[in-house]
């Protein structure tokens, strides 16, 4: 492979892996996932709050 062909093959590759990421990155969360992040939020700020609750004991 000389460097012209391998560099144009670089760059093809490039050019797909962002059309990839665009495609993806325009496909949204879905929301059986935002629901999932919603609930370890609350999950998060209830522990948080049973620890300081815990060391003022």
């Amino acid at each position: 492979m000389t460097s012209g062909s391998f560099q144009k093959t670089q760059e093809t590759i490039t050019l797909k892996l962002r059309e990839y990421y665009d495609a993806v990155e325009d496909e949204g969360i879905p929301d059986r996932f935002l629901d999932l992040l919603e609930k370890l939020d609350e999950a998060e700020k209830k522990a948080e709050t049973d620890v300081g609750e815990a060391g003022r004991e």
